[in-house]
């Protein structure tokens, strides 16, 4: 699961690759309807995209001459119970932030 999940992290730290996830999000569409927002030429979206097949967010399949690519969403699934974990940990951060402000206005006071 560790290495899933660093394949799904670094497909994600790439701006453009999360735009194409965006995309994508709205349903099929080819790599060069991919590409086209960014300026960039078909091997150059086509290296993003696998990239993202890597990391199982997205699926390919060929019809005709084009490639189209799916958004498979569940490793963002993944991704997220293992960011939940952090969650936790900052929520109960903040909450002794929030008592010591909360003691130290009292204090002034």
């Amino acid at each position: 699961m560790v290495e899933r999940l660093d394949m799904i992290f670094a497909a994600l730290a790439d701006p453009t690759r999360r735009a194409m996830l965006a995309s994508l999000s709205d349903g099929e569409r080819s790599i060069g309807e991919l590409a086209a927002p960014h300026a960039m030429s078909f091997a150059g979206a086509a290296k993003h995209v696998k990239a993202l097949e890597r990391a199982g967010l997205v699926e390919r399949r060929k019809a005709g001459r084009q490639q189209l690519c799916r958004l498979q969403a569940e490793p963002l699934r993944e991704a997220e119970i293992w960011l939940r974990q952090w969650e936790k940990f900052w929520n109960a951060r903040l909450d002794v932030l929030e008592a010591l402000i909360k003691a130290e206005k009292e204090r002034a006071a």
